[in-house]
This record gives C-alpha cells, sequence and structure tokens, in this order.
C-alpha cells in the first residue's frame, strides 16, 4: 500500500481544497485506488446518476485520473467521475491514436463531508488486468469548486500548463506502489 500526495499545478491554484492525496492498495484480484481532497467544502462532486456507465467528457468537472505506461509510447488513460461514470482510452503516441480501451467497469464510490480529517473521497476498484503490461502510473485529479473553477492536481506536473498526458508526469513506479 501506498499513500502520494497530489500537487497542484501553479497556473490553476484552487480556491480552497488544501490537499488531494490517493492511496494505492493492492487488493485480491485487482487494486484500489482512493483520492482524498483535504477541505473540500467548495468542491462540486457530481452526483451519482445510476448509470454506471462509460461517458466522455469527464474531466469537464470533478475527475479523478488514472494514466498507465511502460517504457514505450503507447499509453492508457482511466477517467473515474464521483457520479460513477467512467472511461478507458489507449493513445498509440502522446494525445495521438485515441481509442476506447476495454476495462471491466470499475466500482467506483464516492463520499462528501468531513471524517478522518478528509472532507470529500472517491474509492475506486479495478480489476488486476487493468494494469497488465503498465510499469509506472500517473495519479491526477480534476477538482471542480463552486463557480466552475477548476484545478489541477498530479503527482508531477513537467510543463507550465497542465498536461496530464505528458509521459514526464507518469512518475509513480507501479511495483513501488503494490509493495507491502
Amino acid at each position: 500500500m501506498g499513500k502520494f500526495s497530489l500537487l497542484c499545478h501553479p497556473a490553476t491554484p484552487p480556491l480552497h481544497v488544501r490537499g488531494v492525496q490517493v492511496v494505492w492498495r493492492a487488493e485480491a484480484g485487482g487494486v484500489r485506488l482512493r483520492w482524498e481532497i483535504a477541505r473540500a467544502e467548495s468542491v462540486v462532486m457530481p452526483r451519482a446518476a445510476g448509470r454506471h456507465a462509460r461517458a466522455d467528457g469527464l474531466w469537464k468537472h470533478t475527475c479523478f485520473e488514472l494514466f498507465l505506461a511502460s517504457d514505450g509510447a503507447p499509453y492508457r488513460e482511466c477517467n473515474f467521475s464521483p457520479s460513477q461514470d467512467w472511461a478507458a482510452y489507449r493513445f498509440a503516441a502522446y494525445r495521438e491514436g485515441m481509442a476506447e480501451a476495454p476495462m471491466p467497469a470499475p466500482a467506483i464510490r464516492s463520499s462528501a463531508g468531513a471524517e478522518d480529517g478528509v472532507a470529500a473521497r472517491c474509492e475506486v476498484d479495478l480489476a488486476s488486468g487493468v494494469l497488465a503490461g503498465a510499469s509506472k502510473a500517473g495519479l491526477c485529479a480534476v477538482i471542480e469548486e463552486r463557480g466552475g473553477h477548476l484545478s489541477y492536481w498530479a503527482l508531477h506536473h513537467p510543463a507550465a500548463k497542465p498536461d496530464f498526458h505528458d509521459s514526464a508526469g507518469f512518475t509513480l513506479a507501479i511495483a513501488a506502489a503494490e509493495a507491502p
């Protein structure tokens, strides 16, 4: 299990949010990721619509993201909304050759309200096959606060503008994240 703090991109400071952390836990049959938002009174959490389906454009609102890659150019992007909608894409190269990636539907649970010092959280259970072939990951979050204000959070921001697709931001070694 690992716990990782995300950094807000300096070009998009939050209004009130004071931090975002991700807990990565290897589980039998998969991995559980939990994004925790500190001081989230103003965060807009999309409500569960009962669809729990693939959907595009989730990054336009509060959304939690996982990028997966190996040493080669192809990579995958997974988006998870507190609404329980999700998406998975594969790219042949940096922002090129985008196609829907096969992925079993993840279990997504979210909550808001101060407990344990965490004001909002989103927990995602992924089947073990989702990580297949990947050796590194990028953990990210788009946080929307009231009034439509967006801030962009990641383990590492390698560019002057927020860009989760930049492979220099895929800094988490999956083997290290899954170590006990």
